[in-house]
């Protein structure tokens, strides 16, 4: 049934020291339900997830749902914010809230605006990181998000690093949606992407969009957190404890064995190709 880990359970049944996993879903504040049957998968699981929330999308009800599950598991269950509407700004080119068009000002008011929300609606619950909508921004945007006294900028394995003191970047290894050359990869492939991940990271980062999840979907990822839960080798954490157990403060990012964009086209070409 779950073939398509078997790669994955080889190289961890290998890896010498273990390898960390997180676990980030983006876009709370949409589809509740679907997000509700995410986290009660997680939970079922007892593993940690990250939760990317939009901070003008989220409800009363839904704040008060996520702060609930919050304080019955803090070590498993993180809120973070999520750019500030969801909304693309560019005129041309790819979706961005916080893209080349938009001056500093006005990236700063939302990203404090948002910030704020957040503050209003979970008090000192919130996680100081930043996950920017479709992974994008610019150096303005780090700037800023220093100023506004965060910690931590997660996107994705292809994105370069800002490299900037005083804020840690923390990037999601594998897009549970990736594409590759417009073409979404088949389990088989995304289990392949899996297995080099470990195989060439210290650690992993899984990107879901609960939105797009289907029943199917969910039943991959079930498979996925089973397999991760039990073996002895998967050590899962919140992207927050994640930055505090490795010791990392004084840097400004964590690097892999290998360049996250290297990293990253080396998995989905070869995942492609099997």
């Amino acid at each position: 049934m779950n073939s398509w880990l078997d790669d994955l359970r080889r190289n961890l049944d290998t890896a010498p020291q273990g390898v960390a996993f997180f676990f980030r879903d983006d876009d709370a504040g949409w589809m509740d339900d679907r997000l509700f049957e995410l986290l009660d998968l997680f939970a079922h699981h007892s593993l940690p997830m990250d939760v990317a929330a939009i901070p003008s999308a989220l409800t009363a009800g839904l704040a008060r749902e996520l702060r609930s599950r919050v304080e019955a598991a803090p070590v498993n269950l993180g809120i973070h914010q999520h750019g500030f509407a969801h909304l693309n700004h560019e005129t041309e080119g790819r979706k961005c809230e916080f893209g080349d068009t938009r001056e500093a000002a006005l990236q700063l008011r939302d990203i404090e605006s948002g910030k704020e929300r957040l503050s209003d609606l979970f008090g000192a619950l919130v996680s100081p990181i930043f996950t920017p909508p479709w992974n994008r921004c610019t150096p303005a945007t780090g700037e800023c998000l220093r100023r506004a006294g965060f910690r931590i900028l997660s996107r994705d394995a292809t994105a370069m690093p800002l490299a900037l003191d005083g804020l840690l970047e923390l990037p999601v290894t594998i897009d549970w949606f990736a594409r590759r050359k417009g073409l979404r990869l088949s389990f088989d492939q995304l289990g392949t992407a899996l297995a080099i991940a470990v195989r060439t990271s210290e650690r992993v980062g899984i990107m879901f969009h609960h939105a797009l999840m289907d029943e199917d979907e969910l039943r991959r990822a079930n498979e996925l957190l089973a397999l991760l839960a039990s073996h002895p080798n998967a050590h899962c954490y919140l992207m927050e404890h994640l930055v505090s157990n490795l010791s990392q403060v004084g840097t400004r990012e964590f690097p892999n064995r290998i360049t996250p964009r290297r990293q990253y086209d080396v998995m989905l070409s070869t995942a492609v190709r099997k």
